[in-house]
């Protein structure tokens, strides 16, 4: 699944190609997405402009004249800028077509991606109104992340994991950010002390920093808006490595499943 890194960068690279585009038409071929998308779309944003596209969690928000596109990628989807005559693919659902001859495409064969849409205020849209602070957002703090766990018996990784906790942490990430703390995933959320939260916060925000510069991680299904892989995968250092020497003191890397999820770890530097 993309994660936020790789939506992150989706955000910036489509940035330049459709701020301030005008729709001229809305394709629909496909509308059984994760929620049906509007049937009305077309006629409600024919004729707008997008006026920005900005990222909430793991959520795009393409902001127009009239209201505001909620686009998720699913586990698989992705998003294009490609000339409107060009022919569309098997998975391609859905496209926003400009003015200026070009359009947006979305590709997401499990059709686990969705696009929605509102005229009020994105943040209190159901999807959006209960996720907490974004990750790269000062609000993210060891501070915040000590009084949200007090008395919580869940594992750190899924605490971390919690939409509600911080918007948009996947799998991926958690592993890694976990593993730069020195955090074991399995510990209690309850039985950290705040100064090693504020160690995972700080490694949280450098992990998808890192992540966002290198243009996200491609493992199986996402590339950037421009067709090009990420790279970031290149520099993971526990996630999928399973056998292979610690980065750091040459244990081999574990592997266990936390909440239904492959948890990676090294057993000497992570506690």
């Amino acid at each position: 699944m993309p994660e936020l890194p790789e939506v992150e960068t989706t955000c910036r690279g489509l940035k330049p190609h459709v701020v301030n585009r005008q729709i001229a038409a809305v394709r629909i071929r496909e509308r059984r997405l994760r929620w049906p998308v509007p049937r009305q779309l077309g006629r409600m944003i024919r004729g707008t402009h997008i006026r920005n596209i900005d990222r909430r969690a793991k959520y795009l928000l393409l902001r127009t004249d009239v209201g505001t596109l909620i686009l998720h990628l699913g586990m698989s989807g992705s998003l294009r800028v490609v000339a409107a005559d060009y022919p569309a693919g098997k998975y391609d659902h859905f496209e926003l077509v400009f003015t200026d001859g070009n359009c947006l495409r979305l590709r997401d064969p499990r059709r686990f991606g969705c696009v929605l849409w509102t005229t009020n205020d994105p943040a209190r849209h159901p999807l959006l109104s209960t996720l907490g602070p974004e990750p790269l957002s000062n609000a993210l703090s060891g501070e915040y992340l000590y009084a949200r766990s007090q008395g919580r018996r869940i594992s750190v990784k899924s605490f971390i994991m919690n939409s509600a906790i911080v918007a948009g942490i996947g799998n991926i990430y958690a592993n890694e950010a976990l593993f730069a703390a020195g955090i074991h995933p399995q510990r209690q959320a309850g039985r950290i002390s705040q100064q090693r939260y504020t160690c995972l916060a700080d490694s949280i925000k450098h992990t998808l920093q890192n992540a966002i510069q290198a243009g996200g991680t491609t493992l199986r299904d996402f590339s950037r808006e421009d067709g090009n892989p990420g790279y970031f995968q290149q520099q993971l250092r526990v996630y999928g490595r399973e056998g292979a020497s610690c980065p750091c003191c040459q244990a081999p890397i574990r592997r266990l499943m936390v909440a239904q999820r492959s948890s990676y770890f090294c057993h000497r530097c992570q506690r």
